[in-house]
């Protein structure tokens, strides 16, 4: 539908999607700084989760085009 068409036009813009793609390692380097001085397994866990998930929305533009 209209999401997905939108999606798509965001993926293929490729100076937007470098800046998304420049801000998700932002965010990640920030996740890890944060996992350095903890203790607290449940923590590194919720931490760890989180880069996870911001490693997957790195292949939306594969998720939406599909394969090659």
């Amino acid at each position: 539908g209209s999401l997905v068409m939108s999606l798509k036009s965001f993926v293929n813009n490729k100076e937007q999607w470098d800046a998304f793609l420049e801000h998700l390692d932002v965010l990640i380097a920030k996740e890890h700084k944060s996992m350095e001085s903890l203790t607290d397994t449940k923590e590194v866990f919720r931490h760890q989760g989180s880069i996870r998930t911001l490693r997957h929305l790195k292949y939306l533009r594969e998720t939406i085009n599909g394969p090659k």
